[in-house]
């Protein structure tokens, strides 16, 4: 085929290609109805607020009982049985274990008997005693002679006082053969077990915890201390512990204020007070707190996932009223509670998106999502 051919044959297809583009490509003299929609990008939005937000400090915290005993029997004798189911809770005064009471029951009846005996002593001793003294007073008998019996009497009345004195004493080691609880609270596993011989004030047989109330003890830095007794000036001083794996916070107040910086560490001691009325807290137990220390009066907030990031500063995407957005840079402040202060360049009322801002750019129209 000769070269005039070729480009005659080239000229033709190239010819047919514009035809078929111009066949196929949109009318664009079409209305604009007919043209597609551009589709609204779904978004989460939310209300700038204005109020006062209280800044907030998270630390970890360790609970503690709010009272701990170790029990220990007050008399020794051996012990008989365990009233108490370990781990269980128990109340002020429930039985928690008994000794033996057979020896110290002999004890307290012998008691009883010298008191009797010098009962009796002493009513002989006054009755001779007011029979001399009516002989004294007709000449019967000597005064040395009355004296004696008056004697008598003193003697037999500070023996009765005395004896009296070791009943009450062997009536309390019968008592203390009763080991209760000193307050409600949760005991622990027996240390000791029936059978063995308690020593008085030496062997432990319990733990005692009490768990309602309980502290949450933790450390603050020195820096943030000022701002703690400022906040306590004001009133109360609330703080939330939550215990790992559960969502739900505890409310405490803040009630302990140690007097002296550590200066190992640079902290200084704090203890709140829990009511934990459904046990969750438990004395060893590690908590996250979150403590407030400073209250910004009528601050603009917005949720802190509304603040984004770029290379001029921080902005948020404020949604209009025609539905698009606006790219607004912003001076933002302190963050406390998932809350972001916004310092300046946003007003109270407005609309910050808060999930979808990867799809917007200046200008896009969005959709709130339900």
């Amino acid at each position: 085929m000769s070269p005039k051919k070729i480009l005659l044959l080239l000229a033709v297809l190239v010819l047919v290609a514009l035809g078929a583009r111009f066949a196929w490509s949109p009318d664009a003299t079409a209305p604009a109805d007919a043209r597609p929609a551009v589709r609204a990008v779904p978004v989460q939005v939310a209300v700038a607020r204005q109020g006062d937000l209280d800044l907030s400090l998270t630390l970890v915290g360790r609970a503690e009982a709010w009272s701990s005993v170790t029990l220990r029997a007050q008399v020794s004798g051996q012990l008989e049985s365990l009233a108490f189911q370990p781990g269980s809770r128990v109340k002020k005064g429930q039985l928690l274990a008994r000794l033996d009471t057979r020896l110290l029951q002999a004890q307290l009846d012998q008691a009883r008997g010298l008191v009797a005996r010098d009962q009796a002593q002493l009513n002989k001793a006054r009755a001779d005693r007011q029979r001399y003294a009516d002989m004294l007073g007709k000449g019967y008998v000597s005064k040395a002679d009355y004296d004696t019996y008056q004697a008598n009497l003193a003697v037999a009345q500070a023996t009765l006082q005395g004896d009296r004195a070791a009943q009450e004493l062997a009536q309390a080691h019968l008592d203390y053969a009763r080991i209760v609880a000193p307050f409600d609270g949760v005991t622990g596993a027996p240390l000791v077990w029936p059978g063995a011989q308690v020593s008085a004030q030496t062997t432990d047989i319990v733990v005692l915890n009490q768990v309602q109330p309980i502290r949450v003890a933790f450390s603050l830095p020195e820096a943030s201390l000022a701002a703690v007794r400022a906040a306590l000036q004001r009133g109360p001083v609330p703080v939330h512990a939550t215990v790992p794996g559960q969502s739900t916070p505890l409310a405490g107040t803040l009630q302990f204020v140690d007097n002296a910086v550590d200066d190992t560490t640079g902290t200084i001691l704090l203890k709140a007070r829990f009511d934990n009325p459904d046990l969750r807290l438990t004395p060893g137990q590690f908590v996250q707190v979150i403590l407030p220390t400073t209250r910004i009066r009528n601050a603009v907030s917005v949720p802190v996932v509304a603040l984004q990031s770029s290379t001029r500063g921080s902005f948020v995407f404020v949604v209009g009223a025609d539905r698009a957005v606006t790219q607004r840079y912003v001076t933002p402040g302190p963050a406390a509670g998932g809350r972001q202060v916004i310092a300046k360049g946003l007003k109270a009322g407005e609309r910050v998106v808060t999930e979808g801002q990867m799809l917007l750019v200046e200008g896009t129209k969005v959709r709130v999502a339900d």
